[in-house]
């Protein structure tokens, strides 16, 4: 017998979930990776991302593990009262579709908290209410008037970060209220509503650039062309084109730096004792060093920055993280079996929310689910018939 099961502080909690693509989803991630008996409602035909080719082909099995699903068409009446009936069975409601969805359907917060006042309602949208509230937003809309792409991309060509960024992290935010809201209603006994957005997640990442301008009075500078406070701090090619990023952020890691790479007349040069007095002679530094480090391999580099206590990180690709040996050490990845596609039914590898508790990893309960591969239970427990649950799938109602 397992005397220190995985925690999950959520367990009892039910949540039903409207949601599609990431941030939504990503919220009932974290939920459920925490315990939460979490439903994804879908479309009859299903989530389009189940669908999707290229690089939303991930999308899917990476934010639906540890789902319950079922399918119920929203277009038939039939169908409303079934999405109604299971969620007024909810603690949590989340959904990420664009305003007046919820409403049309009567599946809004106003409607739903009507039957049940300790309803917990998390929207996630584009924007939080205001002037931009009716426009369609995705990650990369957002990324581009929030600055999140101007910071990223050289100057003059903006760039989307490389990852679904505000998306997943609109989702955690999202989490993150539904938790405080919880807190709240186990004090008063009443839900609430609460909302995250994808515009204002990305304007809260841009925060400390705003307060960089408003202190220095100076425009921050794209990532590629900031204005460095390490001389120090860059990416270098060694030997076979391999890339390693490297740095000395203090005077203590150049004096090291020096040591262990044999730099001993950088070492001695007064000119550059200190890293303020580097940080304006950086160009020829890095110039210099690259030329020297330019015939050793990134594996020896990297042994001797890890031997000698100093950052550093090798230039890895996402399908190089599989055998990482950190990760594979520490538990951070997970099998998960593929519900859709050409490789549905296999085995890969997804990776986990990122922390512990009580020294433990939030694991897979669940692989992500085939549509509607929980209707029957599902209906059944919210008391619905046998034969009433054979009708709604004869009539194509529910999946």
């Amino acid at each position: 017998m397992d005397n220190n099961p995985v925690p999950q502080p959520l367990t009892g909690l039910r949540v039903v979930e409207f949601t599609h693509m990431v941030m939504g989803p990503t919220c009932g991630m974290v939920l459920a990776d925490m315990g939460a008996e979490v439903i994804k409602v879908e479309p009859i035909d299903g989530d389009r991302t189940r669908r999707l080719l290229g690089a939303g082909a991930g999308f899917f099995p990476m934010f639906n593990r540890n789902k319950l699903s079922i399918g119920i068409d929203l277009h038939k009446p039939e169908g409303v009262a079934v999405a109604r009936r299971l969620a007024a069975s909810a603690d949590v409601v989340a959904e990420n579709f664009k305003p007046g969805t919820m409403e049309k359907y009567g599946l809004d917060y106003a409607a739903l908290s009507a039957v049940n006042a300790k309803l917990i309602y998390a929207s996630h949208k584009g924007f939080l209410p205001g002037p931009y509230d009716h426009r369609t937003a995705l990650d990369e809309v957002v990324q581009m008037m929030g600055g999140l792409a101007y910071m990223t991309g050289r100057p003059g060509d903006p760039l989307r970060a490389g990852t679904s960024v505000n998306d997943i992290m609109g989702g955690l935010f999202g989490a993150i209220a539904v938790l405080g809201a919880l807190i709240q209603r186990g004090i008063t006994g009443r839900g609430m509503a609460l909302q995250s957005a994808l515009f204002e997640n990305n304007v809260f990442l841009m925060g400390q650039h705003m307060l960089q301008f408003a202190m220095t009075g100076k425009h921050p500078a794209p990532m590629p062309a900031r204005d460095n406070p390490w001389a120090v701090y860059d990416v270098f090619t060694a030997k076979d084109g391999e890339q390693i990023f490297l740095a000395a952020v203090s005077d203590a890691q150049w004096s090291t730096f020096c040591d262990v790479l044999g730099f001993a007349d950088l070492k001695a040069d007064a000119a550059l004792a200190t890293n303020n007095q580097r940080v304006p002679q950086r160009p020829m530094l890095l110039k210099t060093i690259g030329e020297r480090l330019a015939h050793r391999s990134a594996a020896e580099l990297s042994e001797l920055m890890e031997r000698a206590g100093l950052p550093f990180a090798p230039i890895r690709k996402p399908e190089d993280l599989y055998d990482d040996p950190h990760l594979l050490a520490t538990g951070g990845l997970a099998d998960v079996r593929l519900p859709d596609g050409p490789m549905a039914g296999q085995t890969v590898k997804t990776t986990l929310f990122p922390i512990t508790m009580d020294g433990q990893r939030l694991g897979v309960r669940l692989d992500p689910p085939t549509l509607g591969e929980h209707t029957q239970d599902l209906l059944a427990g919210i008391g619905y018939s046998a034969v009433q649950i054979e009708d709604l799938r004869a009539q194509a109602i529910v999946a």
